[in-house]
């Protein structure tokens, strides 16, 4: 029989709010099993009658047979006619929880991997979920054309019926990847055909695909320096040796590849807009990485996160367009230019690399989802993602200035703004004595997002500040969140 104590952890299990979703004859088994569990019911202990359990509980008789079913059923419990329910002697073989455990001494440390301890120690990327002024690289997403398409959806569901409900093929949907093929050569000066197109769930799986893929751990990879926080904690994660390369207003200083110490395999680069500066990698240094990948047989990696947003005249054509040589992996991703939400990138690549990559890429996840993907295409087919980019375009530019102006306004005794020619964020550079984290942690409290530019550098002198994306958010809200970090930086100034 219960003793009282047992009786009153039984009644507090099963009256914690925290468990009220569960049905009342799964509580009372969760609490019965828990007992078991930790010890407090050992082996050959006898249960309550059912019949006197639930007068004690207040419940019916066939809620407490249920509870006793399950745990019979499971294993916990032993039913004998006649005589009653006992605890079952295979729990002798169940590891007891001792709850006073949980305060006490810590067990032995995690053991993982150098992999994982990698992975673990970078603290992975950073996604900002309920996006606040001013969390960079989130775009617009309630002027987006939702009855469009949820049409596109039905019409898909319409057509493919059922089938659409199966695995896509793990290089992605052919009529995606000819929309994807044909975006890429008419807006972005490429070299892409459908077979050379890889369907991704995002750009950070393809800077995983690319690190582990192409290059062993311990190999070398040249960097931005300062670079895209995702990359550079892919290629950690990988065991990558990475090598940075600092910057000027032209972009990476990519005379210094041929002239390292140490030679690297591979390089990466986000040209059309560096990350974090902005600036535009020049066409004479395009070309120089481009003969540096052939004389030294390496690849270029080439992340074009969000090329479609230039603001003065018409972006430069990417590298992967520019190479003959089929040295240039080029990553591309809708989370920037459509939402987020729909978790869709891609890679063009150099056609002896399909093969390897795509396999690859079915140990990761196996493929994306086919009816996000059909929509996509039928979207991009009909003129809707160049119309929503065209729109977003001038939205975005708009706001780019409107936070250009309020920086100036609010903020220049703080701060100095690099305005960039295009993309979704504004480096600002600190100008005062006030500590780059300090002011991090203090507008976090403010419900303002910024991420810190001196984590993004490796090497290269540090200059403390932050990214402020603006597309996201309407004049009003940006000129609310100035107001509330000049507050910020009054109270730390002080």
């Amino acid at each position: 029989m219960f003793k009282h104590a047992q009786l009153e952890s039984v009644k507090a299990w099963v009256g914690d709010p925290a468990h009220g979703a569960l049905p009342l004859h799964a509580r009372i088994q969760r609490a019965i099993r828990q007992l078991i569990l930790e010890g407090a019911l050992g082996v050959g202990k006898p249960l309550p009658a059912s019949r006197a359990l639930a007068q004690s509980l207040g419940v019916s008789r066939d809620t407490v047979e249920a509870a006793y079913s399950q745990l019979h059923a499971e294993g916990f419990i032993e039913r004998r006619v006649g005589s009653g329910s006992f605890v079952s002697k295979r729990t002798q073989r169940v590891p007891r929880r001792n709850p006073a455990r949980a305060t006490g001494p810590a067990q032995a440390p995690l053991r993982l991997s150098q992999r994982g301890s990698a992975m673990f120690a970078g603290g992975g990327v950073r996604d900002f979920l309920a996006p606040r002024p001013f969390a960079p690289g989130v775009p617009e997403t309630r002027s987006f054309p939702l009855q469009t398409w949820e049409r596109l959806g039905r019409q898909v569901l319409k057509e493919h019926g059922t089938q659409a409900l199966l695995h896509s093929p793990p290089q992605g949907m052919e009529p995606l990847r000819r929309a994807i093929a044909d975006y890429v050569n008419l807006e972005r000066g490429g070299r892409a055909t459908p077979e050379r197109v890889l369907v991704l769930t995002s750009s950070q799986q393809a800077l995983t695909l690319c690190a582990s893929v192409l290059l062993d751990a311990g190999d070398h990879i040249f960097i931005e320096d300062p670079v895209y926080h995702g990359a550079r904690k892919a290629f950690d994660a990988a065991g990558l040796v990475c090598l940075p390369v600092p910057l000027d207003a032209d972009g990476m200083l990519v005379d210094q590849l041929r002239h390292a110490t140490q030679q690297a395999k591979a390089v990466f680069l986000t040209p059309s807009h560096q990350f974090p500066s902005g600036t535009t990698l020049a066409l004479d240094r395009r070309l120089a990485v481009i003969e540096w990948a052939r004389e030294q047989q390496a690849w270029i990696i080439e992340d074009d996160y969000d090329s479609e947003f230039h603001y003065a005249g018409k972006p430069t054509a990417c590298v992967q367009g520019l190479d003959p040589y089929e040295r240039t992996l080029y990553i591309g991703t809708f989370s920037k230019s459509l939402f987020p939400g729909l978790r869709i990138g891609y890679l063009v690549l150099p056609p002896p690399l399909v093969a390897p990559m795509t396999i690859a890429r079915t140990l990761l996840d196996g493929h994306s989802a086919p009816i996000a993907q059909l929509t996509l295409a039928r979207f991009m087919e009909g003129g809707h993602f160049g119309a929503h980019v065209r729109a977003m375009r001038s939205v975005y530019a708009e706001r780019r200035d409107v936070l250009a102006r309020l920086v100036h306004e609010h903020l220049s005794d703080f701060v100095e703004a690099r305005v960039p020619h295009g993309g979704m964020q504004m480096p600002c550079v600190l100008i005062g004595e006030i500590a780059e984290q300090a002011v991090l942690d203090a507008a976090r409290r403010e419900g303002i997002d910024l991420l810190g530019l001196t984590g993004l550098h490796a090497a290269t002198p540090c200059e403390a500040g932050f990214l402020m994306g603006y597309a996201a958010y309407t004049p009003e809200e940006l000129e609310i969140a100035i107001r509330k970090l000049a507050a910020v930086f009054r109270r730390l100034s002080r």
